[in-house]
């Protein structure tokens, strides 16, 4: 039986929004078994994907071209018989992995001049098109721009969570499952710039508990937001009703809170994307980068964002040294905006 390969992005974010690539693949070839090579930090979010069948963990170091473990690997998945693969980073060292394997299909974008190792090569509209439809065209013909109705027709992401690994989740942090969850993302890994004040968590926090004495706020993240997380717990000033989470999870516990949740609230990063396919009702909170790229795709979802005149700039800090982007972003309008989803029903 001849298998797709698809070589997964380096970040959580794309790796979730590339997903509909994944639905509109299996509609085209169902009986095709679909492989994920995927680096460590993103393969949990692969695993909780219902098209993917087997997540091959890379073990290549990051920025490395290690050229002879590249044909070693290649070797290897020479033998698993694949039809094709498409290349979702734009880098030319995973663009060779799928050539040395002698996978006759290579689909991806022109990425770093990959002519010959990519033979069905795709190139991006100009302004580029958000992320989700980006990686969703590769599944379509070679043409440019996507056009509008393909553009539209795309799926949304979608992540599932069974109820066995929520409430071992929930066993595992302390948490009462019958007890309302909200899920904060104070943190995000491209850089400070991206970051909603964690002062500004703590007070929304508080506000949330005041509103709502019996919910239980998670703070989730990578153990680099363990610190940041620390200071929303300590702005927020109701320890009891506010758990620092952050490091203490796996991914695949994170995705699982997160799909318990009643509500997230996060900056621009890969919780976000994880919340939205898993239809939790979501804020997201944008300064640098822009909604309109990489938005929320929940059934209920709000972007907030300023929309200030030196944004996007998409810069990791700020340049201009006062973050007014994130920093005037008021607490109480966030709240404002999360009372309604509360109180929608469930």
């Amino acid at each position: 039986m001849m298998r797709t390969l698809v070589i997964s992005p380096n970040w959580i974010g794309d790796a979730v929004m590339a997903q509909p690539l994944l639905q509109l693949l299996k509609a085209a070839h169902p009986e095709r078994p679909i492989d994920v090579l995927a680096p460590p930090p993103v393969a949990p979010v692969w695993r909780q994907m219902a098209e993917v069948d087997d997540v091959m963990v890379t073990p290549f170091r990051h920025g490395a071209l290690q050229l002879k473990e590249r044909w070693r690997y290649a070797r290897e998945l020479r033998q698993r018989g694949y039809a094709d693969a498409y290349v979702l980073p734009n880098t030319l060292k995973f663009a060779l992995i799928p050539w040395l394997a002698g996978i006759t299909r290579r689909v991806g974008y022109k990425g770093e001049s990959r002519y010959g190792l990519i033979n069905v090569m795709h190139h991006d509209d100009v302004p580029p098109r958000p992320m989700v439809p980006f990686y969703a065209a590769l599944a379509l013909p070679a043409v440019a721009p996507l056009p509008a109705a393909q553009r539209a027709a795309v799926p949304r992401p979608t992540l599932v969570a069974s109820r066995e690994q929520v409430n071992a989740a929930c066993a595992k942090a302390g948490l009462d499952p019958a007890r309302p969850l909200l899920a904060f993302a104070p943190g995000a890994e491209f850089g400070t710039a991206k970051r909603w004040p964690p002062g500004h968590f703590g007070q929304l926090a508080r506000q949330v508990l005041a509103a709502m004495p019996e919910a239980q706020v998670v703070l989730l993240g990578s153990p680099k937001d363990r610190d940041t997380c620390d200071e929303v717990v300590q702005a927020a000033g109701v320890p009891d009703g506010v758990f620092n989470l952050a490091g203490a999870t796996s991914l695949g516990e994170a995705v699982a809170l997160i799909a318990h949740a009643g509500a997230v609230v996060s900056n621009d990063s890969g919780l976000l994307h994880i919340a939205s396919a898993l239809n939790r009702p979501v804020i997201a909170i944008y300064g640098p980068t822009d909604p309109g790229h990489a938005p929320p795709f929940s059934d209920l979802a709000a972007s907030i964002s300023l929309r200030l005149a030196c944004a996007p700039c998409k810069q990791r800090e700020c340049p201009l040294g006062h973050q007014d982007c994130m920093q005037k972003i008021a607490p109480q309008q966030v709240w404002q905006t999360l009372q309604p989803m509360l109180a929608a029903p469930a």
